[in-house]
């Protein structure tokens, strides 16, 4: 009886799922209908969102440029009423009496019209930042430009600079720093209307950014408005709509109706349901009658969750494969998804070859951790294990490789190339990977032959402190020399200063903050230009020498005391010299740009020399093939495989350079050992502009036509002609779509004739072209 009574209870419980049914379903679309029509209001007011930032960007920009121009009016009436060559008989005096007048200056100091105290300064105590302004106030059209300084701990300033006098012949300059509170109170004061807005110092191809309030996560645009009489600019966040519906209001406004109306109809069924009778008990409902086990419903087991999407083969641009890496730009080129495809096909290689553990770091560009991320990603997929050394030079990657003997690393880098720019160097089973290799990679992502499914592992190592004290282990400067340190904010900022000091050396740095828009100059020694400021710092601070490094840490560039450039191919002669007096006999390999002196010094210092082609990965492939100890390129990769590990490192190059010029035994200056070092009149690399592959094109159409008569060719990389007196290359880079010429001579006539020898032979190919000599 009891029985009976508790299974007529269970029958009792049994849900109604053919009744319920109306209800969810009715309820799930008006829930879609709802969330539609808030897609559909988001789509209509997108424009308009846009539009409220732009016009409040415009407000800010004019708020800001009244508000300086106010500033700098105050000041000028202050100074148009004094006679310039008054103030100059006793400036130090006539300052602190302008004060009096201006309380709320913080700063003010005048200058010659020639600016002859600037240039003798100590830049580094007078600031090269103010230096720089001031100087540029001698050529600037119109009003100088108002710049701010920073002196740490919040405290930002405004800065003037006020010609005394007609500005193309001022007699005098007034510098004038302002409080930077009114500027800031007048930028926050200004609403961002749902975006953000950013106030940058600088101009687009590279500034650092002041203030920001507003929507975090919003786009910033890449172009900011400028602001007039100043070096600022507004920049816009544009705010970013979840929107995850086509965006066409029409089709959103479609979806909420058919959501709306749907789920009014399933719950009008739902009512109707309810308000009906009930049935008999002869005709019981279809929905009690129980179902046979044998019938129920089958259960599918959750299907394995397929991997994100690989980028097609069509959104994969092969020109970024190239010849000694993989680089492109990002956002055109160069993308998280591009990046992922590419760890899974460097996974796919290194599962060929039986390898499962792979070293990723990155620079300090912008760019670098997403890429870093989906690389890791794509390596994982292909059943890779990982470790993540963050943010280190290119150099410090290799040095893992070996330390956790992985045999492979990867490094998110676009070295010395502009901030838009990122890539990848890769080093698979001990080899780096370089032309026919790289292309491979390519071809496997053009093909879909990637591997997938697998569950590599992830973890977080700071090698950083282990690199630093393996270097400062071996290497000693045996007496202080002073080093001016130009990392042109690049990584090596984050570790050079260190092993420089570690080494027994006083660094002054200069540009070693990392900041991945370069705000002062391309990270690039090979340019001359990139080393004015060096040159300078290294004569005002007076240095014993200067050391630069690109913006991976795997490239080196020198000047002395006198500002003199010391070029790679005369360092590596001191480098020979060094290593060959421990392994005599030892080959050592450089490129078809270096001086023709090498070859000589390394057979009188007992080495073997071996001219090769340029190319780090190229150049490391010879190392292996040959044994040789040392190796360097033009451009500043040097290569140490007695007492390191054989890559090229920028970092530990310039220990070794420290070490023996501090352990001259003669005891001399670096400028007097440099000067051991023969050279000849030479030019730095010219580069010559083409077309995307026309390089290439234009260099075989040379190999096929050019007559250098007498002179000896050399054709492994480019074309070289060599004469007694002098020689001449000319030679495709496999980087950007170049043509790389330097010319060598041991006189300025015979350098002039080999060029216009170059010249003939080249406007032959093509006419058109415009050299650089």
């Amino acid at each position: 009886m009891a029985l009976n009574i508790a299974n007529e209870r269970l029958r009792g419980l049994r849900v109604d799922w053919q009744a319920l049914l109306p209800l969810a379903g009715g309820t799930v679309l008006l829930l879609l209908g709802l969330f539609c029509a808030w897609q559909t209001w988001l789509i209509a007011d997108e424009g308009n969102a846009v539009q409220r930032v732009h016009m409040a960007q415009d407000e800010a920009v004019q708020t800001l440029s009244r508000e300086i121009a106010s500033q700098r009016g105050a000041v000028e009436k202050v100074l148009a009423g004094v006679d310039p060559a008054t103030l100059m008989s006793d400036p130090a005096r006539s300052a602190a009496a302008l004060r009096q007048q201006l309380p709320q200056a913080k700063k003010l100091e005048l200058y010659s019209g020639d600016l002859s105290e600037v240039l003798k300064a100590n830049y580094r105590e007078f600031g090269y930042a103010k230096a720089a302004q001031l100087m540029a106030a001698q050529s600037a059209e119109g009003v100088p430009l108002a710049q701010s300084v920073s002196y740490g701990n919040g405290d930002r300033r405004l800065s003037l600079v006020i010609p005394l006098g007609p500005p193309p012949q001022a007699q005098a300059w007034a510098w004038v720093e302002l409080p930077f509170a009114p500027l800031r109170q007048r930028f926050d004061a200004i609403s961002p209307a749902g975006g953000r807005l950013d106030l940058r110092q600088g101009d687009d191809s590279g500034y650092v950014q002041l203030l920001s309030h507003g929507t975090t996560s919003a786009e910033a645009e890449a172009a900011g408005k400028p602001i007039a009489g100043s070096v600022f600019s507004v920049g816009a966040g544009l705010p970013g709509a979840f929107i995850v519906l086509p965006r066409s209001w029409l089709l959103s406004g479609l979806l909420t109706l058919f959501g709306l109306g749907g789920g009014g109809y399933l719950l009008w069924l739902r009512l109707r349901h309810l308000r009906a009778p009930a049935p008999s008990e002869a005709e019981p409902p279809e929905a009690s009658i129980e179902v046979p086990k044998a019938a129920a419903v089958r259960v599918r087991p959750p299907a394995q969750v397929a991997p994100p999407p690989v980028a097609a083969a069509a959104s994969v641009d092969p020109s970024i494969f190239r010849a000694y890496d993989v680089r492109g730009v990002v956002g055109k080129t160069l993308n998280k998804d591009v990046a992922r495809a590419l760890g899974q096909s460097i996974g796919t290689l290194m599962g060929e070859k039986g390898l499962r553990e792979i070293v990723v770091g990155r620079d300090g560009r912008l760019s670098g951790p997403e890429l870093a991320g989906a690389l890791a990603e794509g390596l994982r997929e292909a059943g890779v294990d990982v470790i993540d050394i963050g943010a280190v030079p290119t150099p410090v990657v290799y040095y893992a490789a070996y330390r956790f003997n992985t045999g492979c690393g990867v490094a998110v880098t676009g070295s010395h190339n502009p901030p838009d720019y990122n890539g990848f160097k890769i080093v698979v089973g001990g080899e780096t990977l370089s032309e026919g290799a790289i292309q491979d990679l390519y071809q496997r992502i053009a093909s879909g032959a990637l591997a997938s499914g697998g569950g590599g592992g992830l973890r977080q190592v700071d090698v950083a402190p282990d690199y630093i004290e393996k270097i400062v282990g071996d290497v000693l400067a045996e007496r202080r020399l002073k080093v001016v340190v130009d990392c042109g904010n690049g990584i090596p900022g984050a570790i050079a200063p260190q092993v420089l000091e570690g080494v027994g050396c006083e660094v002054v740095p200069l540009y070693c903050d990392v900041d991945g828009t370069f705000p002062n100059h391309h990270p690039d020694p090979s340019d001359p230009a990139n080393l004015e400021d060096l040159i300078l710092a290294v004569r005002q601070t007076g240095a014993d020498l200067g050391m630069a490094f690109d913006g991976d840490g795997d490239r080196l560039g020198v000047v002395a005391r006198g500002g003199e450039i010391i070029y790679p191919d005369r360092l590596l002669m001191l480098f020979a010299r060094d290593v060959l007096s421990r392994q005599p006999g030892a080959t050592v390999i450089y490129d078809v740009k270096c001086t023709s002196h090498l070859k000589a010094q390394i057979l009188d210092a007992g080495g073997s020399p071996l001219m090769w082609r340029t190319g780090h990965s190229l150049i490391k492939a010879k190392m292996r093939e040959t044994g040789a100890e040392l190796a360097g390129e033009m451009s500043g990769h040097f290569f140490f495989k007695e007492r390191w590990y054989g890559f090229d490192d920028g970092v530990y190059a310039a220990a070794r350079l420290l070490e023996i010029l501090a352990g001259d035994l003669q005891g001399r200056r670096p400028e007097e050992i440099f000067a051991t070092l023969p050279k000849s009149v030479s030019t730095p690399e010219l580069k010559v502009e083409l077309a995307e592959g026309e390089h290439y094109r234009f260099m075989d159409k040379l190999r096929q036509q050019a007559n250098f008569e007498d002179a000896t060719l050399v054709t492994i990389d480019g074309m070289r002609a060599d004469w007694p007196d002098g020689w001449g290359l000319v030679r495709a880079s496999n980087t950007t779509p170049v043509l790389v010429l330097r010319f060598e001579a041991d006189n300025p006539v015979a350098l002039k004739r080999i060029q216009q020898v170059f010249r003939q032979q080249l406007l032959a190919v093509d006419s058109g072209l415009k050299l650089p000599f």
